[in-house]
């Protein structure tokens, strides 16, 4: 259950990224995997502590995934989806090539555990309340996005993009808007998921 939560958490970024937007993406684990490595890297090789490492993790992710969209979110089709899975793949080799840093294909060892004040988040029924509270939320705030005007305008843009921009919807600004939502949520869950494990 508690793994389904944190991949409930990147679907839901991938839903109003692909579903709703309509923008395809097949590097989202890179973001997974971003959030993930830079909490354990934070925590491990510099001894932050867990929390302002999972939302310092989150806003770098968001950050890289804007200065990533910008310019990839300009393509259509099967362009689109080779840039964003080359991005997959790149991220893939630096992190075995960073060894060093990243522990290469061994991975990070000694993370630290979340906490919430002097409990020490230890067991899976621990764990469960916190990733299920993070699941609760992000839907939430899902469903109050695709009832907003900013998920009409997602709908429009999935729907037909030249029509949505004849219109007055900024399209460039929704799909990277949304890319870098989807990229955080992603990163957010591969935070959980390093403290986690």
């Amino acid at each position: 259950l508690n793994i389904a939560g944190l991949n409930v958490l990147v679907v839901v970024g991938l839903n109003l990224l692909i579903g709703y937007a309509g923008q395809i993406s097949l590097g989202h684990a890179a973001f997974f995997g971003l959030g993930a490595y830079l909490s354990g890297i934070l925590t491990t090789a510099y001894g932050l502590p867990p929390w302002p490492t999972l939302f310092l993790a989150a806003a770098l992710t968001g950050a890289i995934a804007y200065l990533i969209g910008k310019p990839i979110l300009r393509l259509e089709g099967h362009y689109l989806v080779m840039a964003t899975l080359g991005f997959g793949v790149i991220f893939s080799i630096l992190i075995h090539q960073m060894d060093k840093l990243t522990g290469g294909p061994s991975g990070l060892a000694r993370i630290q555990r979340l906490a919430i004040g002097p409990l020490v988040l230890d067991t899976d029924l621990e764990n469960f309340y916190l990733i299920w509270g993070f699941v609760l939320v992000t839907l939430w705030l899902a469903f109050n996005l695709i009832d907003s005007r900013s998920g009409r305008a997602l709908a429009a843009i999935s729907s037909n993009e030249i029509v949505a921009r004849c219109m007055g919807v900024d399209t460039e600004s929704y799909k990277v808007m949304i890319f870098v939502a989807s990229a955080v949520l992603a990163s957010v869950a591969g935070s959980l998921y390093a403290h986690y494990i």
